[in-house]
């Protein structure tokens, strides 16, 4: 199992979602998954990014609420979520 690693620009994420009111489980779900090293189910568009963001990847929780995340031999880097216009814009 990888430890999960909140980037700082994750938890400024993460609290804005938060306050948004929306329901955090699926983004839950979805980071149990990959820090148990198992593969991603293909409804969540799971990619490899390039740009400002070379070396991540990113996942679609929603089809408009994304979560970008790295992972090392020992860590998950969850780096930001939020939607498209929030992270690439």
């Amino acid at each position: 199992m990888l430890n999960v690693v909140f980037k700082s620009r994750f938890k400024k994420d993460l609290k804005k979602f938060k306050s948004s009111n929306r329901d955090e489980n699926e983004l839950l779900a979805v980071i149990a998954v990959l820090a148990n090293e198992q593969p991603l189910e293909e409804k969540f568009r799971d990619h490899n990014l390039i740009g400002n963001y070379a070396g991540c990847r990113e996942c679609h929780i929603k089809p408009d609420w994304l979560l970008i995340y790295q992972t090392t031999e020992t860590d998950l880097l969850l780096v930001r979520t939020g939607s498209h216009n929030e992270l690439f814009s």
